[in-house]
């Protein structure tokens, strides 16, 4: 396959987690041949990747969600989706990607469990990228999430509001901050956790090369 030619459209909604889209897309490697978005949802994402790698593959285990991915890729030769849950998919293969995303999709699965998984699907010398969410627990959690709220704002009234696929699950993590961090550091050792303004955090690893 080959990679989709041209610029990057505009994004079509904007969201707390689309807009953490670039910083998925700025962490893939170079030469990156193969890359896999687990919770892909309506494929928003995989489409952008497309434009970076030179196959990707998007996978979710909601029908509805899947409809919508595999209309939006329908003109992409580089692209492909696959309704699975990722913990038990047949076809996604062990040790076959080079770049692994998933965004807002850990707590539906539990951090640990995800985080085994994932790294099990990259190649040695792969990298993955989790964007994900927590609850707040101590007063420093409360005053980071409410400095979140006049930025989250400004940012929404700048691309026309918060928005998304309709049908999107959703749920909240059971996983504070700090557990979260302490997660990332006991089963991908080596990871970058970064806590983010808009609710989120990113956990960027690389997995060995042996």
């Amino acid at each position: 396959m080959t990679r989709t030619d041209g610029p990057m459209s505009p994004r079509p909604y904007w969201n707390h987690n689309v807009h953490y889209h670039r910083l998925v897309l700025d962490a893939v490697p170079d030469g990156c041949a193969r890359a896999l978005d687990i919770g892909c949802g309506d494929g928003l994402l995989v489409a952008e990747l497309a434009g970076r790698v030179d196959e990707v593959t998007g996978v979710d285990r909601s029908a509805a969600m899947m409809r919508l991915a595999r209309a939006r890729g329908a003109g992409l030769r580089n692209a492909a989706f696959v309704e699975a849950d990722v913990m038990a998919a047949e076809g996604i293969r062990p040790g076959a990607y080079d770049f692994v995303t998933a965004v807002a999709v850990v707590h539906h699965i539990g951090f640990a469990a995800a985080a085994r998984r994932m790294a099990g699907l990259l190649a040695p010398g792969g990298r993955l990228v989790i964007i994900g969410l927590a609850r707040n627990r101590t007063p420093l959690d409360w005053c980071i999430s409410g400095a979140g709220v006049p930025a989250a704002r400004l940012l929404a009234r700048r691309r026309g509001g918060k928005s998304g696929p309709q049908g999107m699950p959703v749920e909240d993590s059971d996983m504070t901050w700090g557990e979260v961090r302490r997660a990332a550091r006991d089963c991908l050792p080596g990871s970058r956790f970064r806590r983010h303004l808009l609710w989120r955090y990113s956990v960027v690893w690389d997995k060995p090369l042996i």
